[in-house]
């Protein structure tokens, strides 16, 4: 483990476990706050003076103090960077990891994934829409045959390796498994070969132990082992 220490806010979500997973495949020491979603703890003082958005996830690495999972993520990996995460070194491969994580948050998680968690999980607050969920069912369902094509030719979203770009995809494909999505082949056995990696086992492992393990949106059987 390095010696020096991170702090973490956030559990129980598809955008919390992104920097979990993350610094355990860097190897990263750090605490883990496990508060979670709308259970009140991210509006106290002391973590709204943290953190004024009052969202999480979101991190504190000595007096710097950042939120968003994907901003946490490639923080993390260019702070910290280690063999175990493939980190581009071109101008070219930087695009491409650019290109594939906005695809992947701005299409699948905050355009489908979350306005479909607004209206299911979240009715009390937003109220029911079929129309509005399943709109966003057929548009997913595209997204998935995009990103099934091209799991069909790569064993990572990037050819450089793993990375950034799969801890991106694969936690909105848990998301996406846990709302009845099916998925193509080539993405189920990419699926599984990253979902047993011992870091996800890990990190899921210390989202079980917490107490807002009820919110978590993982069902994959593989990492409950």
């Amino acid at each position: 483990m390095n010696a020096k220490a991170l702090r973490f806010w956030g559990a129980g979500t598809a955008r919390t476990l992104r920097p979990i997973w993350m610094a355990e495949e860097l190897d990263i020491e750090y605490e883990l706050f496990p508060i979670g979603p709308r259970t009140g703890e991210s509006r106290t003082k002391e973590y709204t003076d943290l953190n004024p958005k009052q969202k999480i996830p979101c991190i504190q690495d000595g007096g710097f103090v950042l939120s968003e999972s994907l901003s946490i993520c490639r923080y993390l990996q260019n702070v910290y960077p280690s063999d175990s995460i493939a980190i581009p070194k071109t101008k070219e491969d930087l695009a491409r990891e650019d290109e594939w994580c906005n695809y992947i948050y701005g299409e699948m998680d905050e355009t489908t994934l979350y306005v479909m968690r607004r209206h299911y999980d979240l009715t009390d607050i937003y109220g029911e829409s079929p129309v509005v969920v399943e709109a966003c069912r057929d548009y997913l369902d595209r997204h998935l045959e995009v990103v099934d094509k091209h799991l069909e030719q790569n064993k990572t979203v990037l050819e450089i390796g793993f990375g950034l770009a799969d801890i991106m995809l694969v936690s909105c494909l848990d998301w996406a498994i846990f709302y009845n999505f099916d998925l193509k082949e080539a993405t189920k056995g990419y699926h599984k070969n990253m979902i047993e990696r011992p870091n996800y086992i890990k990190a899921k492992k210390l989202f079980k132990n917490s107490k807002v393990y009820s919110c978590l949106l993982y069902t994959s059987d593989a990492a409950d082992e």
